[in-house]
């Protein structure tokens, strides 16, 4: 393979992992970002990972809120949440029996925080809908999404 194939065909995978990670996500990752964490996150695990047959993005991110619950890492479940239900893969209701089911997997203390991860999660999007009543702009940006973390939150 020549330097240009393998220059057209890193391109493409990046397009490909940054268009999954932006489904996944909902919103706009840019591709451009440096370093090799991004590269791996981007050229790899989205690119090649997220989109293998078999699982849909709903299923993988069920999968994804019971490592993170077992682990511990409550922010990163509030970006998962946020996701989940900003693409509608997933209902509140939803979210909280995963919580009371996981409660019983990997303990009440951890799955507990999974729980507490939607209950901010819920707090945080009721504040962004009403603060986007009360703009007399219709042009607001906020859509009661967070902002783009950072990639090593992903």
């Amino acid at each position: 393979m020549t330097r240009k194939n393998n220059d057209s065909a890193a391109s493409e995978r990046r397009a490909r992992g940054v268009q999954m990670m932006n489904q996944v996500y909902g919103w706009e990752m840019p591709a451009d970002v440096p370093g090799d964490f991004f590269a791996v996150t981007a050229d790899h695990l989205f690119a090649d990972i997220w989109t293998r047959p078999g699982l849909s993005v709903r299923d993988r991110r069920l999968l994804l809120l019971g490592v993170i619950a077992a682990q511990g890492q409550t922010e990163v479940a509030k970006i998962q949440i946020n996701a989940a239900l900003s693409n509608e893969e997933l209902t509140e209701e939803q979210l909280e029996e995963a919580a009371i089911f996981l409660c019983h997997y990997v303990g009440w203390p951890l799955g507990t925080g999974l729980n507490n991860a939607l209950i901010s999660v819920k707090a945080d999007r009721g504040r962004a809908a009403r603060a986007a009543k009360k703009q007399p702009d219709s042009q607001s940006c906020d859509s009661g999404t967070p902002a783009s973390p950072n990639v090593d939150t992903l």
